[in-house]
């Protein structure tokens, strides 16, 4: 029966991945190395400070062995999401690393770099022309949520990679993309059924997470056939059950039985997991229901404000059952202190963790425990006020009185010193909406170029 390997060792670029099992993945003779290099699970901070998810000493350890292995077996690499968010500086950063290693071991490779960027013309353009939506509970978007985006980049699906790997490139470095589009891919190109190719893709872009125990930092072998795939992870020491792997067709989604995606919509809900071997899982009955229109996510991030934060933990039994009145009382004399700084430059938040600081009014059990630990943390519009206001709070908290107090030593422990701790801009998705497009390439433009 025909059948495709595609390896994916990780479930970022820069996670890790035993060096035993990237070889027993090598020695399986695969047809593609695939692996995701991004996320927006972190929020919009990548995008916005154009950083990225790992160090380039952690992206450099990832891609060393893996350049060699696809260099010494032959076979295309592809990467999406180069850099963490896939914007043009996360793409020079990644080609940066890549060309270092390249030269470093005599390595050559046809290269494709698909660009993920959306200038802010085009967003205009289809917000003029009613081509553009909100995904989700995200705002309607307006001039000024355009205007003030610091970079925006679209979610390329499958056809772009598809179109580089038919134009001969070996080496695939991609921008902003859809999680299984990598892997789908080559079998996009040859003909597989697109449904099974992107539902192996999608339990294939978290490298292990779906094995038992899972990890994102260990590989894992999809192989894909014509009425089906199978998936093993490459260290002995794990294996795919039914379940694990039907749970991980679970993660990210809203719907059990929808999958959906750029020009992509799965039915998955004929869905058959079987347990071939006591390691490897069988995936069948994947179904591909064409959406009416072919529609990218578009993300951009702005800077909104700055951030300062201190970090302390209380014990002392009064202050624990008078959390609520002290924190208010600290937000009320702050107002009047600053009562020369308009309400709208600052924010005070506190996060108490031991009484709803997870699920906050959503908690079931909202009575506080014996000791809490409080994030106190000032957005505001200057670094300079968010670390003066942050600064007043936490003295303010630090030796605020409360009815029956004993001592009039401090009501906070704090975990470090100095206690108050810059942690810089803070971004928000101004532009998280999906866009028509009569061309799945049209946003993502291909350069080609040789390396090494």
């Amino acid at each position: 029966m025909n059948e495709l390997r595609i390896l994916s060792p990780c479930g970022i670029l820069g996670y890790g991945f035993p060096e035993a099992s990237l070889t027993r993945g090598l020695d399986l003779k695969p047809d593609v190395i695939a692996v995701d290099a991004g996320s927006t699970d972190a929020g919009p901070h990548k995008l916005g400070a154009g950083v990225g998810i790992v160090t380039a000493e952690a992206a450099r350890r990832d891609l060393e062995p893996l350049l060699r292995g696809a260099f010494e077996q032959k076979i295309p690499l592809l990467i999406g999401s180069a850099g963490g968010a896939g914007a043009a500086t996360h793409l020079d950063w990644t080609l940066d690393i890549i060309n270092q290693v390249v030269r470093q071991h005599g390595l050559a490779f046809d290269t494709a770099v698909i660009h993920a960027d959306v200038s802010k013309e085009t967003v205009r353009r289809k917000l003029n022309e009613g081509r553009l939506r909100p995904l989700g509970p995200a705002p309607d978007l307006d001039e000024t949520g355009v205007a003030d985006a610091i970079r925006i980049v679209g979610q390329m699906g499958c056809e772009p990679f598809v179109a580089a790997l038919r134009h001969g490139a070996q080496l695939v470095v991609a921008g902003r993309a859809y999680d299984p589009a990598p892997f789908a891919a080559l079998p996009l190109a040859r003909g597989f059924d697109p449904a099974l190719a992107v539902h192996l893709g999608k339990i294939l872009e978290c490298g292990a997470l779906c094995a038992e125990p899972g990890t994102t930092k260990d590989a894992i072998l999809g192989r894909l056939r014509e009425d089906g795939f199978l998936v093993e992870p490459l260290d002995e020491g794990r294996a795919c059950r039914t379940t694990s792997v039907a749970a991980h067709t679970l993660y990210e989604k809203d719907h059990p039985f929808r999958l959906e995606g750029p020009g992509i919509a799965l039915d998955l809900s004929d869905c058959v997991f079987e347990q071939v071997t006591d390691r490897t899982v069988r995936v069948s009955g994947s179904r591909m229901k064409a959406p009416s229109r072919y529609t990218i996510k578009l993300e951009g991030a702005s800077r909104v404000a700055y951030r300062t934060i201190v970090i302390a933990g209380v014990r002392d039994p009064i202050l624990v059952a008078n959390i609520d009145a002290l924190q208010q009382g600290v937000v009320e004399q702050l107002a009047h202190r600053y009562a020369d700084v308009s309400p709208s430059d600052y924010q005070i938040l506190f996060h108490t963790y031991g009484k709803n600081g997870v699920m906050g009014p959503l908690e079931p059990h909202p009575e506080p425990a014996h000791e809490l630990g409080v994030v106190l943390e000032v957005v505001a519009k200057t670094q300079q006020l968010a670390d003066e206001i942050c600064a007043s709070a936490r003295s303010t908290m630090l030796h605020y009185p409360l009815p029956g107090r004993k001592s009039t030593a401090g009501n906070l422990a704090f975990l470090y010193a100095p206690s108050d701790i810059s942690c810089g801009p803070v971004y928000r998705f101004t532009i998280y909406h999906l866009a028509e497009v009569d061309d799945p390439g049209e946003l993502f433009p291909i350069t080609y170029a040789r390396l090494g």
